[in-house]
């Protein structure tokens, strides 16, 4: 009986889809669904037993309506994609497939090798360029935009699109949105989303999509965000940022220059006075991990003997590191790692010095002057 309410309700999911989307006619429809329900009131009046004839044929079938199922919703997601190069059936496809992208396991490959659908959601971007200076961009243009956007991130997180992602320069196209500064939510949500595709990209540790990216601009427009953005905003441009220092290649590019590892390190320290008014976990981890891989340089490490913030040498966050036992341990790490004798890391302090200041007067003295963040150094 159980076998036959599975197969029933498929059936009944089956015939939902099939009137929906229009695939089939009704009646060659309704020849089906009425021949296997007659099997299925006959199977459920005979109750078979597992292993009977009868069971085995309803396992059968309940096998083919699980294809069938399978199929019907294969070439729906296919429509819902050619509908997109369609200006008139887009939006509604941009929602169904930002919807459903989680479940669809080979949607990136499918948007990507698709024709023209890549291009489509790309004119999606930068048709509300003109939206964003002066600052005019409505819920619903957001909304649209970053149902595009969304399906952008299956694609610069898929393993087999995420190389030509980056070979299509796809991440220069978010950056208007990186830039602006409206504390409205349609803005808010935008850049959010944007961060969220750079995030996916640099959740892979792939070595590629750093190099891509340490050869744009997005350290200073993380850092912009650092300081200015929501929570939620901060925490994902400090996630980035921490998985770009992750990296050997970008722990050297941000410490390479007194320049770079100032800005860092003033934006961190400011981040960590906003978290001793405003505790959050999700986003001190982040934070106090950016600080123990600036450690791991030798020139950084001296100059944060100095300049680490004093709300991380003393109890501030004693609250949230009995929460999250990790943040305990990365920052009893970064505090072994500047002072392993434990005594010298109050004496070294600079209380009278604003943090900007004792941030450039340390660095500077440990680490050379040569320029910003410019891709040919």
């Amino acid at each position: 009986c159980e076998i036959s309410n599975i197969i029933i309700n498929k059936m009944n999911h089956l015939h939902q889809l099939h009137q929906h989307h229009g695939i089939v006619s009704s009646s060659s429809l309704t020849s089906v669904t009425n021949a296997n329900l007659s099997s299925m009131s006959i199977a459920s009046s005979m109750v078979p037993h597992a292993g009977s004839p009868q069971h085995h044929q309803l396992h059968q079938q309940l096998q083919i309506l699980q294809q069938q199922q399978q199929q019907q919703e294969k070439e729906v997601i296919y429509k819902w994609i050619q509908e997109l190069n369609n200006s008139s059936t887009r939006e509604s496809a941009l929602l169904e497939l930002s919807r459903k992208r989680d479940s669809i396991p080979d949607l990136a490959p499918l948007l990507w090798n698709s024709f023209g659908t890549v291009a489509a959601l790309l004119q999606e971007i930068v048709q509300i360029y003109p939206c964003i200076h002066p600052p005019v961009l409505s819920a619903h243009q957001s909304n649209r935009v970053c149902h595009a956007l969304a399906l952008l991130q299956c694609v610069a997180s898929h393993p087999e699109t995420r190389a030509r992602f980056l070979q299509a320069s796809i991440p220069l196209y978010l950056y208007p949105f990186l830039h602006t500064s409206s504390r409205t939510r349609p803005f808010e949500y935008l850049r959010l989303t944007s961060l969220g595709v750079i995030g996916a990209l640099v959740k892979a540790d792939d070595r590629e999509v750093i190099t891509f990216l340490l050869h744009t601009e997005i350290i200073p427009l993380c850092l912009r965000i650092m300081e200015t953005g929501s929570e939620l905003s901060k925490t994902v441009a400090t996630f980035i940022l921490q998985k770009i220092l992750l990296d050997e290649t970008g722990l050297a590019y941000i410490c390479q220059t007194y320049e770079r590892f100032a800005h860092v390190g003033a934006i961190l320290n400011k981040m960590v006075q906003f978290l001793s008014r405003e505790m959050s976990a999700r986003l001190l981890k982040p934070v106090v991990r950016c600080y123990t891989r600036l450690a791991d340089n030798p020139r950084a490490r001296q100059a944060l003997v100095t300049t680490l913030p004093e709300a991380l040498r003393d109890d501030t966050f004693q609250e949230v590191m009995q929460q999250d036992s990790s943040i305990r341990a990365w920052l009893q790490q970064l505090r072994n790692t500047l002072d392993p004798a434990g005594s010298q890391l109050q004496q070294q302090q600079q209380p009278n010095a604003s943090a900007a200041a004792a941030v450039a007067a340390a660095v500077n003295n440990a680490l050379p002057g040569s320029g910003l963040y410019s891709a040919s150094s």
